[in-house]
């Protein structure tokens, strides 16, 4: 394999795709699977139980599959899998699942982790995510699609952050965070019209999404009986449906975190 470098360090069992570009001093444990395409940059770590895909890009001195940051561990056979086409940005640290969570940490395809990011054990990130610089993601936490997470901010345990969704920098992230959404802060600030105009959303749908907005989260009426009434008009459009079978679930979950209410017994 001539795209290793000779620094590098394969353990016996590793499985790395032919064409995989490995760089100077990086270290395969024996149980990883490595791809097509897949490019690793200097001092990038890859361990653990990892399952890797194609044309991944590990820019340089990564931490991938390393042991979760959870005192209850005790060793278990849990596993990492990563899909296609992500990039992975410098001193990024990703952890394997726990026995307690769903054995599995989860990151699907064409996502952007920028530099310095935590993706914690358990944690499922699903396609086209932006992770900023700095994000914090603790253990179990859920990213639907074309989330944007900017820089700095930090994700309590179990949250789950709604398809495109945009969390502003600095946020303090302690409960859900509803599809469709800007999160600023604390709290939900308005809607994500970019986003929405990007996936070519029609002009009906956001405009009835931008209504749910103002009678859900910024008019005194309580959110029960907002939901309730809008349910009672119907026609509602798949984006508007979505966010109320959302904020359903939050209902039925612990401090708003649906996750939270499916947890396994002492899981953290």
């Amino acid at each position: 394999m001539t795209n290793i470098h000779p620094t590098a360090v394969l353990a016996e069992g590793a499985k790395v795709a032919d064409d995989v570009v490995i760089g100077p001093f990086c270290y395969i444990g024996p149980k990883v699977r490595i791809g097509a395409g897949t490019r690793l940059g200097p001092h990038v770590t890859v361990q653990g139980r990892t399952s890797i895909g194609e044309r991944n890009h590990f820019v340089a001195q990564c931490a991938i599959g390393g042991k979760p940051q959870d005192l209850k561990y005790a060793g278990e056979e849990s596993a990492l899998v990563i899909g296609d086409d992500n990039t992975v940005r410098e001193f990024v640290t990703i952890n394997i699942g726990t026995a307690a969570g769903s054995w599995v940490t989860s990151i699907g395809n064409r996502n952007l982790i920028m530099a310095c990011a935590h993706v914690a054990h358990d944690c499922v990130l699903e396609d086209d995510i932006v992770v900023g610089n700095n994000v914090l993601l603790a253990g179990h936490v859920r990213i639907e699609n074309r989330c944007i997470i900017s820089g700095g901010a930090a994700v309590n345990h179990f949250v789950t952050i709604g398809t495109l969704a945009m969390v502003g920098g600095m946020a303090r992230v302690v409960k859900d965070v509803p599809p469709f959404m800007v999160f600023e802060g604390s709290k939900v600030r308005g809607v994500n019209l970019v986003g929405l105009r990007r996936r070519e959303v029609e002009p009906k749908s956001i405009k009835q999404v931008r209504d749910a907005y103002r009678r859900l989260f910024a008019d005194d009426a309580p959110t029960v009986l907002a939901m309730q009434e809008m349910e009672a008009e119907g026609e509602l459009s798949p984006e508007t449906s979505r966010l109320l079978a959302f904020l359903r679930d939050m209902e039925r979950g612990f401090q708003g975190r649906y996750r939270e209410s499916l947890r396994r017994p002492n899981a953290s």
